[in-house]
């Protein structure tokens, strides 16, 4: 089986991108791999009123003027004006000389201010170019590496990611290591932040494939699509239900249907309760801005989650919980009442009341772990040990 390996490493706005850009270049070169395939898009800004870098770089390189196109790049999205290479420039797939996308990469921001500025390394170390089914095409999902530098409201925004393809046994306790020259490169691109798992589909089904959705938002093909249908099905079935599986789940608070918007909200911290409900049921608790996340895995190592959004403030709650495993994720949206809609944002209130939501929440819970759990993994089977979606 072949997983994507989707690693996004730290990287600093102080470090100039075109030093990132030879740090990256020099790693392929001293692995052994030798050059590598460079695909680079240089945008103006979508909208006109912006000074256009496109003009700048070809006063001074006026050869570059193939690689300048505007086209759109999917149906209803406008094309900014931008130098590349990729499909949609008259100069596909062409090359430029290192030394011409270093200066142009030297000038950013200052010289040329690009609204977007992103470089692709790759060499078939890392597998194949495109080798993730996706119904949309994401440059982060490319085998290689990938530096992007780009204008935000509040400054410069810097990314640096990999992608790279491994091949792993289902019944191996851990995936394998990248080879050797690839890991060199890994290691000059710094802190790796995280690291995502992508299994990849192998035959796919005849129409329409499922989907899954990663960590960061992107939906790649299922690697088990019949798995995928059937997980879907049974999420069909508890959604339409959960008015009957709140109900067994007999939920300890009788809350408002809207919550009480006039409580106090300076409640203190949310992550004590959360502990003392959930710890007991084996699950972890993990809090970042503005949101926890409650995790355990299953014996057959499908990973469970509730998932908690309180927003950058806190005042309002709204619970998810999510079965995940090889090829599949079955969600449902969990209410903090009894009386509450189904997805809706629920006022937190003060310290008394957040402890009421925890503990209807946990009721809710308890009652997935008896029933959603074991109906999908009857339908989806085990998942390999190596699996770790929350990574």
């Amino acid at each position: 089986m072949r997983v994507a390996l989707l690693t996004a490493f730290a990287a600093s706005k102080k470090e100039p991108l075109v030093t990132m850009m030879d740090r990256v270049h020099q790693a392929f070169v001293e692995s052994g791999m030798g050059e590598p395939v460079i695909r680079f898009n240089f945008g103006d800004a979508p909208t006109p009123g912006f000074v256009s870098s496109v003009d700048r770089v070809l006063k001074r390189h006026p050869e570059l003027e193939r690689f300048v196109t505007s086209a759109r790049p999917m149906p209803g999205i406008p094309g900014a004006r931008r130098i590349s290479n990729g499909p949609m420039s008259a100069a596909s797939g062409e090359g430029l000389p290192f030394a011409i996308l270093q200066e142009i990469a030297a000038g950013v921001p200052r010289s040329f201010p690009f609204h977007s500025a992103v470089i692709h390394f790759h060499s078939q170390a890392f597998g194949e170019l495109t080798p993730i089914l996706a119904p949309v095409g994401f440059a982060d999902m490319m085998a290689g590496v990938l530096l992007s530098d780009s204008w935000w409201v509040n400054g410069r925004n810097r990314s640096l990611s990999a992608c790279t393809v491994v091949e792993a046994e289902a019944g191996s306790k851990k995936l394998p290591s990248p080879p050797g020259n690839v890991a060199m490169v890994l290691a000059a691109c710094g802190k790796a932040k995280r690291t995502i798992q992508a299994p990849l589909p192998g035959e796919t089904l005849a129409g329409p494939t499922p989907v899954v959705r990663l960590p960061q938002g992107h939906l790649v093909a299922s690697a088990k699509p019949e798995s995928a249908l059937a997980v879907h099905a049974i999420v069909l079935d508890f959604r339409a239900r959960m008015k009957e599986i709140v109900e067994r789940a007999a939920l300890p608070h009788d809350l408002p249907a809207v919550g009480n918007s006039q409580l106090d909200v300076a409640s203190g911290p949310r992550k004590p309760a959360l502990e003392r409900m959930f710890k007991p049921m084996g699950y972890t608790c993990r809090g970042e801005s503005g949101t926890f996340t409650m995790r355990r895995r299953t014996p057959q190592n499908l990973t469970l989650e509730l998932h908690l959004d309180i927003g950058t403030w806190g005042l309002s709650v709204v619970a998810i919980f999510r079965v995940l495993g090889l090829g599949f994720k079955g969600t449902v949206m969990l209410p903090p009442s009894a009386r509450a809609v189904v997805g809706a944002q629920y006022p937190i209130g003060d310290a008394d009341n957040w402890q009421k939501i925890v503990e209807n929440l946990a009721a809710l819970v308890a009652e997935l772990d008896r029933t959603f759990v074991p109906a999908i993994e009857a339908a989806a089977g085990p998942s390999p040990e190596w699996y770790r979606p929350e990574s």
